[in-house]
């Protein structure tokens, strides 16, 4: 549908902000059609998604099922319809072809973080990512399953390498920059030809537009002595520890966060440090308070050069240097497409990884009488309980609840919540399943009538430091399946922002910070998410002749509250303590095993997948 600014103002967004359910909205689409996809407003965790669930978690309700008729019975129920659950059904298929499976998915679309953005503007489509957004390292971190199954799919890893057009920003002659904001730094100031790598980089080191490093850090809007503390970081680092030996180096890195290495080891100054406050951000979830020293130096931070440490693991390095460009336009939402395709034909033509990108889904085939796969949406499990014979799985939908029978039982939910689900669930390992609190992002799609103030500015990305949004950038250029990405810098594009609620410098551990971001989100309305990004395009892009009045066309705010999984950090973690927590949490109970990249302490899509064949193996 074609999205104008009076369209957004009027309609789909203050019907969220309005608490309308989302079959509510969808209904009221013009189209008439159930397509959650091309729904604006807030979305990711939406309204209706997650309130059922807070019943349980934050008003310890029960639901009580055991005494409702069983409604239907299947070989396999799996709760959770993200790329983990549908790896599941998928993996339980090839097993037993002919089985019946149901999967139970809590928000009115499939994908769980996956999730697909779709807009009209300028009279094409626009597609976007609104969560897990590309399969990262594939070529060194994904194992045989994770990939066997890609290839099942139809998904060929080397045609992302043409797909993905690296080329595309640095031949426009644009790099990335960084905003400093007042309220900090004294000035607003944009400084470009950033030359900080980035994990896993989707432009190569050659082609940055990067300018040198003492060019670019005098262009901050800092005194003088702190700009050359940065340089000197940067250009001629010390040994920090001197002294000390590799052993005692390592332990001090992994228990001192990176924000108090810089200020106490290398004595940089509290205003110079707020410069690398947000760049672990996006990656990470935190900001560089909570991020450990050894993880920054993991990720190739300044400030570790002359310090004589161990050299990077194979993983890491693998994960630093592979390119970041195996990328569908709507990131792994196709993934999730190609899963959901595979389990239920007749939902879209095509089969392969080309001619899903622009497949026609029909909603209305996930969850026909009759097939031998229903994906049933808007549904919350509230009871999971071992019987004779198999697993009793009650559900809430639409306020009425209903009691499914299965032989088996996956749980590819947020494992946070099973102990909330699984009646057989034991003290020690509903505790051990309570440790993986995930953290909360957003990220935000904004579409723009043209990228004309980009190029002005000579940028296609820009990290802030402090300001809410660390991440803003022109999206990726990809071009697959009969799908282009915009060329033409006079034509709308979709800009992608990262937000994280984090609580720097707040002496809060992690966990706490998720919870307390977790928190600030719930209680966040879109009409404050939606002036506080306007704000901050207006206040960068302004000076490029952007006008956010009238070259915003649409937004879209993927809110989630419970975002990427828990990982090891060693800051407050004991990591022979996580990785005990993580066993037995994962462990089967009766015929119900425990899948989601949760299971795997890991926020990636490969991890799902191989924690869902897992679990699958464990059925027997």
């Amino acid at each position: 549908m074609e999205i104008t600014r009076r369209d957004f103002i009027n309609g789909v967004a203050i019907g969220v902000a309005a608490g309308l359910t989302p079959l509510q909205l969808l209904q009221a689409a013009p189209s008439g059609r159930y397509y959650p996809p091309a729904l604006s407003g807030l979305r990711g965790s939406h309204a209706g998604a997650f309130e059922v669930a807070h019943q349980m978690g934050w008003e310890n309700k029960t639901f009580v099922t055991d005494a409702l008729p069983i409604s239907e019975e299947y070989d396999l129920v799996v709760v959770g319809g993200g790329i983990s659950g549908l790896s599941a059904a998928f993996f339980y298929r090839e097993k037993h072809p002919a089985a019946k499976i149901l999967i139970l998915e809590n928000h009115d679309d499939f994908g769980g973080h996956a999730k697909r953005n779709e807009f009209s503007a300028g009279g094409r489509m626009i597609l976007g990512y609104g969560g897990s957004e590309a399969l990262q390292s594939p070529n060194h971190l994904y194992s045989k399953e994770a990939n066997g199954l890609l290839q099942k799919l139809g998904v060929d890893i080397k045609r992302f390498e043409s797909a993905f057009d690296r080329s595309f920003y640095p031949d426009l002659g644009l790099s990335r920059a960084v905003f400093f904001d007042q309220e900090t730094f004294g000035e607003d100031k944009l400084v470009t030809g950033d030359p900080t790598p980035m994990v896993a980089d989707d432009i190569a080191p050659s082609q940055l537009n990067a300018r040198p490093i003492a060019d670019f850090i005098n262009d901050f809007p800092l005194p003088a002595s702190d700009r050359k503390a940065l340089i000197d970081l940067h250009q001629a680092p010390r040994d920090y520890l001197a002294g000390k030996s590799l052993e005692d180096k390592t332990a001090y890195l992994e228990h001192t966060s990176y924000r108090d290495f810089l200020l106490k080891d290398v004595g940089l100054s509290a205003r110079a440090v707020k410069y690398f406050q947000g760049r672990t951000n996006d990656f990470m979830a935190v900001g560089i308070d909570a991020v450990a020293a050894a993880d920054a130096y993991y990720v190739g931070f300044p400030g570790f050069a002359a310090m004589n440490l161990a050299p990077l693991s194979e993983e890491a390095k693998a994960e630093m240097e592979e390119p970041y460009i195996y990328h569908f336009p709507d990131g792994n939402a196709s993934v999730a497409r190609l899963l959901v395709r595979s389990l239920v034909p007749s939902v879209a033509p095509g089969q392969s990884m080309e001619d899903i990108i622009l497949a026609n889904f029909d909603y209305s085939q996930l969850d026909r009488a009759g097939q031998p796969l229903r994906l049933r949406l808007n549904s919350t499990a509230v009871s999971v309980r071992n019987v004779e014979g198999g697993v009793d799985v009650g559900y809430s939908r639409a306020g009425q609840l209903a009691r499914v029978r299965g032989k088996h039982c996956v749980l590819a939910c947020y494992n946070m919540m099973i102990p909330y689900l699984l009646r057989d669930l034991s003290a020690d390992q509903a505790h051990a399943l309570s440790q993986n609190v995930k953290f909360p992002l957003v990220y935000t799609k904004v579409i723009v009538r043209n990228w004309q103030a980009f190029q002005k500015l000579g940028v296609h990305e820009i990290y802030a430091a402090t300001l809410p949004y660390s991440r803003i950038k022109l999206d990726y250029p990809v071009s697959l399946g009969g799908y282009e990405h915009p060329r033409d810098p006079a034509q709308p594009i979709g800009l992608h922002m990262v937000f994280v609620p984090t609580s720097p410098d707040s002496g809060m551990n992690s966990r706490d910070q998720a919870r307390a971001g977790r928190g600030r989100l719930y209680g966040t309305s879109f009409e404050v998410l939606e002036s506080q990004l306007r704000e901050q395009l207006q206040r960068m892009l302004g000076p490029g002749g952007f006008d956010h009045n009238k070259d915003i066309l649409a937004i879209t705010v993927n809110r989630w509250p419970h975002g990427y999984a828990c990982s090891t950090n060693t800051l407050y973690d004991d990591p022979a303590q996580i990785e005990q927590w993580m066993e037995l949490a994962r462990q089967p109970v009766g015929k119900v095993s425990i899948a989601n990249s949760d299971a795997a302490w890991s926020a990636y899509a490969h991890a799902a997948i191989d924690e869902a064949w897992r679990a699958v193996g464990e059925l027997g």
